[in-house]
């Protein structure tokens, strides 16, 4: 008798230590543990760009100081995996598999904004603003100054249409920023919070700016898989229908540092 609880004691542990490894040291897949995030400090930047710059289009303009308060970002965009099992979690119908099929630690992409924001808040998060989506992208404080998120060779950083073979890849398989996170330039374009109006950077708030009370759409960051090399730069910005599911749009999450 003894022998058999003792087995099944062993057997209960060794369960729980795979479900510990694959969920919580695992950071492609976890629901979202401390790997996860990447702080990143608050500070002051330049945000945009200015006409001698390459690739400087005039919703870019004009280059301005943005002060921010220090938040975190997720290392990684949000995977088919991760939003699979939400969907699981609340009986929700995965969005329209793409051609090449549903690949777990690809980014997940067919999602509108509201189901990208709705998936944010589920798990106590938010979609980035636009002001702390090109900050972080830039490196923070630790910013080098680089065209792209972490280099200034595309290649380096980013799968776009040169080089992506027309689908996502797995998130995190080229190289990081200088705070550490991948795929802000290239793979998915990525969902931000802030309405899209082309000339807002001419009247933008210094101190953490959340984009116009209206706008053409919602904001979208970073490039895809489908697109251009020369759009994963780190200040370009695009307008997209909220409720469009766009085949390379997908996104990450932020959460904000709790206050003592």
């Amino acid at each position: 008798m003894f022998a058999m609880r003792f087995s099944n004691v062993k057997f209960k542990l060794c369960i729980f230590a795979l479900i510990c490894f694959g969920v919580f040291f695992n950071p492609l897949y976890a629901q979202f543990n401390n790997d996860y995030w990447v702080k990143v400090e608050g500070g002051t930047f330049v945000m945009g760009c200015s006409e001698k710059d390459d690739e400087c289009y005039p919703d870019e303009q004009p280059a301005h100081r943005v002060t921010l308060n220090t938040f975190y970002i997720g290392k990684y965009e949000v995977t088919v995996r991760q939003y699979r099992d939400y969907c699981n979690k609340i009986g929700k119908q995965m969005p329209e598999e793409p051609k090449y099929g549903w690949q777990d630690n690809y980014p997940i992409v067919n999602l509108t904004w509201q189901e990208a924001n709705e998936y944010a808040e589920y798990y106590g998060c938010r979609l980035p603003t636009e002001a702390e989506w090109e900050y972080a992208a830039k490196g923070g404080n630790k910013s080098e100054g680089y065209i792209y998120s972490g280099s200034n060779n595309w290649y380096e950083v980013g799968w776009s249409y040169e080089n992506s073979d027309r689908e996502p890849h797995e998130v995190g398989q080229k190289k990081p920023n200088e705070l550490g996170i991948y795929d802000m330039s290239g793979n998915a374009w990525e969902w931000c919070s802030d309405n899209y109006e082309i000339f807002y950077y001419a009247q933008s708030p210094a101190n953490n700016p959340k984009g116009p009370q209206k706008g053409l759409g919602k904001v979208n960051r970073g490039g895809c898989f489908a697109f251009d090399y020369a759009l994963m730069n780190v200040h370009h910005r695009r307008c997209s229908d909220p409720n469009a599911k766009g085949r390379g749009t997908g996104f990450r999450l932020v959460k904000d540092v709790k206050k003592n």
